[in-house]
């Protein structure tokens, strides 16, 4: 028996950002600071960030998304591991999490990489890249907004929510990176089209039925 990416993901994310709650200096290694990687060359900061989380919700609400949304992308019926097989479908879910979180981190490091006072934290760009790859791999599927039971439609969820980001992200007050979310999402939905290009055609199609 196998042990899922998405589990291995969930443990060490989860067990690393406990840590760091209490752990202010492993924090500081890992954060994401454009200013840093840009004079410093600390590259490894595009994929640390990822594994630290601001607070439990933070962690919890992340976690949760990647957990349900990731399952119904990777091992539900018709996902990546019944399209591909188990070794495949799993490395394709693996380069989408870490490939999605590093193109995430290019809006803000290309606006942040002369500020030094910007920092970020969390896995919410690769989570999201997750989110939009499952929402065009199965666009009939039905999401709600957590704590909220109202189900709704991957396929009017998906604009939903970006139109959502777009509008945050121009206000520029919320302390939140949602330029990230979009940079994530967007690379889920390329990574999609990429590797089966007929489930973007699906998607559309769902417009006009």
């Amino acid at each position: 028996m196998t042990i899922s990416i998405i589990n291995i993901i969930l443990i060490i994310t989860t067990i690393i950002s406990i840590i760091g709650f209490n752990n202010k200096s492993l924090i500081n290694r890992m954060i994401f600071i454009p200013y840093d990687i840009k004079n410093n060359s600390n590259y490894s900061r595009f994929f640390t960030h990822m594994l630290i989380h601001a607070d439990y919700g933070h962690l919890l609400f992340n976690m949760i998304s990647l957990y349900y949304l990731g399952n119904s992308l990777l091992n539900f019926p018709g996902g990546l591991i019944y399209e591909y097989g188990n070794s495949i479908g799993q490395l394709h879910f693996l380069f989408l999490y870490l490939l999605g979180g590093l193109f995430a981190s290019c809006i803000p490091f290309e606006r942040n990489k002369d500020n030094p006072n910007y920092a970020s934290l969390g896995a919410s760009g690769a989570v999201s890249a997750i989110i939009f790859a499952s929402i065009i791999w199965n666009p009939s599927m039905k999401l709600n907004i957590m704590f909220i039971p109202i189900d709704i439609p991957a396929y009017i969820f998906g604009p939903l929510y970006l139109f959502y980001e777009f509008y945050q992200d121009k206000k520029n007050n919320t302390g939140i990176a949602h330029d990230a979310h979009i940079g994530g999402s967007i690379f889920g939905i390329i990574y999609i089209l990429i590797i089966n290009i007929d489930k973007g055609l699906e998607f559309i199609n769902y417009f006009f039925q």
